[in-house]
């Protein structure tokens, strides 16, 4: 039996909008097994009294995709192809938006950025995130 082994590098970022609005997402590596379920962490600050938080995923050298938002007033959104294995709880007391993936896929190997806006953006394909990533990829020789 073949097992395929993910290396998770976040990339240390602290991104500010403001003064006071930023992302965190924290630095290190971490080693998942295909299938198993990942939680990327995101911390934020923001002086607005309703914001906007946001999860989006970058393969190569493509846009980056939305997976999902949400918000401190309302529930927010969740793309359809995400929707079963991704998911978030935006805990304002804490002021953290964990993104959850569960059986994890070789595919999920990307960027994955937070991302905090003050007000919902106009058009959602021009919105770029501003934050951390983490990458996660397959480590030879496991992957198939």
């Amino acid at each position: 039996e073949i097992t395929a082994f993910f290396l998770l590098a976040v990339a240390p970022s602290s991104s500010t909008l403001a003064q006071k609005d930023n992302v965190l997402q924290p630095e290190g590596d971490e080693t998942q097994t295909e299938g198993d379920t990942v939680t990327l962490d995101c911390l934020y600050n923001s002086s607005s009294t309703n914001y906007y938080l946001f999860w989006y995923k970058q393969d190569g050298n493509n846009r980056p995709r939305f997976i999902l938002s949400r918000f401190k007033i309302g529930q927010g959104k969740t793309e359809n192809e995400f929707k079963e294995r991704f998911s978030s709880t935006l805990n304002s007391t804490f002021r953290s938006i964990p993104l959850k993936i569960q059986k994890l896929h070789v595919s999920d190997s990307a960027v994955y950025y937070c991302a905090l806006h003050e007000r919902f953006p106009s058009t959602r394909g021009t919105h770029y995130p501003v934050g951390g990533a983490l990458l996660v990829h397959c480590v030879q020789p496991f992957c198939q």
